[in-house]
């Protein structure tokens, strides 16, 4: 089974251990996209090389079509998730942040497949990363991808395994 669906999350050990115990085979995604499987790992570096500055403030903001009805995105969960991960950051919000909260900005505008940007804000400077889909193919191609790498095998994976990630 390949799964890129969220909102079912708090059962993900559950499908782990039934799967292990039926010797099945379980690949989960947030997203599907290489290029964005890429940026999770760029963030990750990057929320551990800012972690010591605490005169930087972090935000997400994602874009996505008007069709999108989770907000935020699986995606600009992962990736405030990755940062908690990596810093002194306990939460994030949809709502004006508290200390030690990221806040996400969701929005929804026609005919966008998907934008994350990560900003980190000083008084002095800011600093971004950002990833832009210029279609929705290359979700598509990420998911096929999957699928061909996990033919034959058994266990429990991510997209860290089939991109060689790690």
């Amino acid at each position: 089974m390949i799964s890129g669906t969220t909102g079912w999350l708090e059962n993900y050990d559950a499908i782990v251990k039934l799967c292990n115990q039926n010797k099945g085979t379980f690949l989960y995604a947030s997203n599907f996209s290489l290029g964005v499987n890429i940026f999770f790992e760029v963030n990750k570096v990057l929320a551990k090389l800012m972690n010591g500055l605490p005169q930087y403030h972090v935000n997400i903001e994602e874009i996505h079509h008007t069709q999108k009805l989770d907000a935020p995105s699986g995606t600009a969960i992962t990736l405030a998730e990755q940062i908690i991960n990596e810093s002194d950051y306990k939460n994030w919000t949809l709502e004006t942040p508290k200390p030690k909260e990221i806040g996400i900005l969701a929005k929804r505008i026609e005919n966008v497949p998907g934008t994350h940007e990560i900003n980190y804000k000083s008084d002095v400077d800011s600093l971004s990363i950002k990833h832009t889909a210029h279609s929705r193919e290359g979700f598509a191609l990420g998911a096929v991808i999957a699928a061909e790498w996990i033919h034959d095998k058994t266990g429990v994976y991510t997209m860290k395994d089939v991109l060689n990630i790690g």
